[in-house]
C-alpha cells in the first residue's frame, strides 16, 4: 500500500510510535510518506520506501499564529494526488484529524478516494481535547474518521467517557522494536555511573507536572537511605529547575544525575536496575515498555494504561498516584533481594515480547485493509 503518515516530529510518544510504525511498514514493502513540519527525530535511517514531505505554513504579518492546520490539509491533498496514496494515518487528534477531514473532502470533490485512520494517543483526549476550545472539533473529527484506534483499552474508555463518540474504536497497543531496545553489555558505562556497584534507577520524561517527577526524587531520597543507589533523570522540561533545587534541599545531589535529552535511551536502560514512572495520567506508558524490553523492572503508578503493561508483583510494582512512600518501599523490596531482582528482570523482558513490533504490525496492516475496503464501498456509493 501507499500510506501517508501525519504526526508530530518530536520526542513525544505519538511521534515516536508513528515514526517507528512507518519504518516497519517500509521494511514490509509499503511506500510510506511522512507529512509534517520537520523530519521526525526517529527517522534517522535511509530507506528506499520512506519519503518525507515538509509542511510549510505561511509566515505573514497578519497572522499572530501560523495557520498550520490549513497548510497541513493542503499538503495532504498535494501528496495524496501526486503520490496516489491509498490511505492516510494521522497520529494525535489535534489538529491532524481535522486537517485530514478537510483534505478528504477536497479530494472527494476531485474524484479522489483517501480514507484516513485517526490514532488517539493520550493527552489529545484526556487533557487538550477536553478543553471547550477544541472539544467540538475533536469530537466531530473522530466521528468522521474512516477508522479510529487507541493505544490502550484505558484510553478507549476515556474517549467514550469524555466525548460523544458514535464509532467503534479499535485498540492496537504500542509496540517495541527489539532490534533497538534490548539488553546489551555496558558494564564499563555502568562503572562510570556507579563505581561502587550501586543500583541504578532511571526516569525518562518531558518533566511536565503530569509526569510527577518530584515523586521520583522524593521516593529516591527514601530508597538511597536503605540501598546504595544512583538516580538518572533523563529529559528536560518546565519542572527541571525545581527538581534541582529539591535535590539540594534533600542533600542527594551526589546521587542524582540530570542527563537532559538523550537519543540513545537504550544505552542508559542497559545499565539500569529499575525504571520509575509515577505519572498522574498515562495512556500507555511506552517509556516503561522500552525499559522492560531492556530487562528493567518498572516501579510505577497505577494510572491509565500502565496496568496493561506493568504486571504488579511480576514485572514490577504499582502504587496509587502520589504515594511515593509506597513506591520507595516497593523499590527497596525489589532491589534488596538479588534473586528477586533477576527474576523480575526476566519477567519484564518476557512480558515485553508480547508487544514486539512483529506482533503489532500485522494488526495495523489488517486494519488498513479493512478501512480501505469499507471506505471504498462508501465512496463508490
Amino acid at each position: 500500500m501507499k500510506i501517508g503518515i501525519v504526526c508530530y516530529p518530536t520526542y513525544g510518544g505519538s511521534g515516536v510510535v508513528a515514526t517507528e510504525l512507518g519504518k516497519a511498514l517500509a521494511k514490509e514493502g509499503h511506500k510510506v510518506h511522512f507529512i509534517t513540519y520537520q523530519e521526525p527525530v526517529r527517522l534517522d535511517t535511509f530507506h528506499e520506501n520512506i519519503f518525507y514531505h515538509e509542511v510549510s505554513a505561511l509566515d505573514y504579518p497578519l497572522f499572530q499564529y501560523q495557520p498550520y492546520e490549513s497548510a497541513l490539509a493542503s499538503k495532504i491533498v498535494d501528496v495524496a494526488r501526486f503520490e496516489q496514496l491509498d490511505i492516510l494515518h494521522v497520529h494525535y487528534a489535534i489538529p491532524h484529524a481535522s486537517s485530514a477531514l478537510i483534505a478528504r473532502s477536497i479530494l472527494k470533490e476531485k474524484g479522489f478516494h483517501l480514507p484516513f485512520v485517526t490514532t488517539l494517543h493520550g493527552t489529545d483526549i484526556t487533557l487538550i481535547g477536553k478543553d471547550p476550545g477544541y472539544k467540538p472539533v475533536v469530537e466531530y473529527s473522530i466521528n468522521h474518521s474512516d477508522g479510529i484506534t487507541s493505544v490502550s483499552q484505558s484510553l478507549k474508555e476515556d474517549t467514550y467517557k469524555n466525548f460523544n463518540i458514535t464509532r467503534e474504536i479499535e485498540v492496537i497497543p504500542n509496540f517495541i522494536d527489539f532490534s533497538r531496545f534490548k539488553k546489551t553489555d555496558k558494564d564499563h558505562f555502568k562503572k562510570a555511573i556507579a563505581p561502587q556497584g550501586e543500583k541504578i534507577l532511571i526516569h525518562v520524561s518531558n518533566f511536565r507536572k503530569v509526569k510527577r517527577v518530584e515523586d521520583v526524587v522524593r521516593m529516591f531520597e527514601l530508597v538511597v537511605k536503605k540501598i546504595p543507589s544512583k538516580l538518572l533523570l533523563v529529559g528536560d522540561g518546565p519542572e527541571r529547575m525545581g527538581l534541582e533545587m529539591l535535590c539540594r534541599e534533600l542533600a542527594i545531589c551526589d546521587q542524582v544525575r540530570f542527563l537532559g535529552k538523550q537519543d540513545a535511551i537504550e544505552d542508559l536502560l542497559a545499565i539500569s536496575d529499575a525504571f520509575v514512572l509515577p505519572s498522574e495520567t498515562e495512556s500507555f506508558g511506552l517509556a516503561a515498555l522500552e525499559a522492560m524490553a531492556c530487562e528493567v523492572p518498572v516501579i510505577s503508578s497505577n494510572a491509565g494504561g500502565i496496568p496493561e503493561i506493568n504486571v504488579h508483583g511480576t514485572t514490577g510494582y504499582m502504587s496509587a498516584v502520589g504515594d511515593f512512600k509506597d513506591m520507595a518501599q516497593n523499590t527497596i523490596t525489589l532491589l534488596e533481594d538479588e534473586a528477586r531482582l533477576l527474576q523480575f528482570k526476566a519477567n519484564a523482558y518476557a512480558h515485553a515480547q508480547t508487544f514486539a513490533i512483529e506482533n503489532i504490525l500485522p494488526l495495523y496492516e489488517r486494519y488498513y485493509e479493512k478501512v480501505f475496503k469499507s471506505a471504498e464501498v462508501e465512496f463508490v456509493i
